[in-house]
């Protein structure tokens, strides 16, 4: 009987805890929607990022108790989302279609509360944002494993919209299925890039088994789902929208499997102070026209973080390079640099500045 009586004490206490949050919660709405009417008089920019990282650095710093900080980090992000929706909704277009990785990560940068519309391509998620039918979008650019996604930088090119924000999200793949043994899974499908990402252990225990390209991982939890003996390779997230099993979970060659996302914007991001810009240029044919066209960032002391070449397309052995430097557009030396690259190229396009963010999300 004591046990019973200690339990529902404790169950009371709980009880108060979660009335006194709730009642903090509307009372942090109704700050945020006072905010709100202040930067519509100023026609400030209501989505902040910054800001939010200052106050989830400053709370996570503060947490000295039992609370886990990447959970705390989560729940808070999930309030910014709510307060700003009670502000102003945000749309946000993605490479879809729902459960594919690219959804995930915008769900980690926007959480639950903006409104997120999945993209049939990567195109799509630009034309959808310079045609301002979202005001973000969100497309992969970099696997650590795989490379590039070549296919991001290519359409860059086409569009005049600037990078305003990355982030890098853990990639696990996971074997799903309707069946749970593996013996059971007859054909496999996903994206060539989560395919190669798990080459080594499809050969070792699924060897023989077709396996089918798909257009998105979320495409192949759908097969998976409509037929019998079906696998797919996929997340957590595609398993429970799919209501599909575990078959084997983590298939990946190896568990440091990182995916860099880009969020896209016709609006710039402010300079923070610890900031990349991505630019990408065209050279002239002749002798050491790459030397000439780096040496402005030497003699500015900047660190180059990425170069990636692609063809033009233009002509046969023709290419444009993507590179990333340390730093904003509006510090002075990073404009002068810039300056230097243009007087030697024959095509020169910044991309847009952008936060570093160096924390890969779990």
């Amino acid at each position: 009987m004591k046990q019973v009586n200690d339990l529902k004490a404790l169950r009371d206490k709980i009880d108060d805890i979660d009335n006194s949050i709730l009642e903090l919660l509307n009372k942090r709405a109704e700050v945020a929607l006072q905010v709100g009417e202040l930067k519509k008089g100023e026609s400030l920019q209501f989505y902040n990022p910054e800001r939010e990282k200052q106050i989830l650095d400053r709370l996570t710093g503060l947490n000295k108790g039992k609370f886990p900080n990447d959970t705390l980090r989560f729940i808070f992000q999930e309030i910014f989302y709510a307060s700003l929706s009670l502000e102003q909704s945000i749309t946000v277009s993605y490479l879809g279609p729902p459960s594919t990785y690219t959804h995930l990560a915008a769900l980690r940068y926007f959480s639950s509360s903006a409104k997120l519309i999945p993209a049939r391509t990567i195109r799509d998620v630009f034309e959808t944002v310079e045609a301002k039918k979202a005001e973000y979008g969100v497309v992969p650019i970099e696997n650590s494993n795989e490379g590039a996604v070549n296919y991001t930088l290519d359409v860059f090119g086409e569009f005049t919209l600037n990078v305003y924000a990355e982030l890098m999200i853990e990639i696990n793949h996971n074997l799903l299925s309707k069946v749970k043994e593996r013996a059971e899974v007859k054909k496999i499908y996903s994206h060539p890039q989560a395919i190669a990402q798990c080459r080594k252990w499809l050969e070792t225990y699924m060897f023989g088994v077709p396996i089918i390209d798909t257009v998105s991982t979320a495409d192949a939890a759908t097969k998976a789902a409509d037929e019998e003996g079906a696998g797919a390779i996929g997340s957590e997230l595609a398993a429970r929208l799919y209501d599909l099993n575990f078959v084997e979970r983590n298939i990946e060659n190896t568990k440091d499997n990182v995916t860099r996302f880009l969020v896209i914007s016709t609006k710039p991001h402010e300079r923070t102070g610890k900031d990349r810009t991505l630019i990408m240029f065209a050279l002239a044919d002749e002798p050491g026209a790459l030397h000439k066209i780096l040496t402005p960032f030497k003699k500015a002391n900047i660190n180059l973080t990425k170069i990636e070449s692609r063809p033009s397309r233009k002509k046969a052995w023709d290419y444009v390079f993507f590179v990333v430097i340390e730093g904003h557009i509006d510090d002075r030396k990073v404009r002068r640099a810039i300056d230097g690259v243009k007087k030697h190229s024959t095509k020169m396009q910044i991309l847009g500045s952008y936060p570093a963010m160096d924390t890969i999300e779990k």
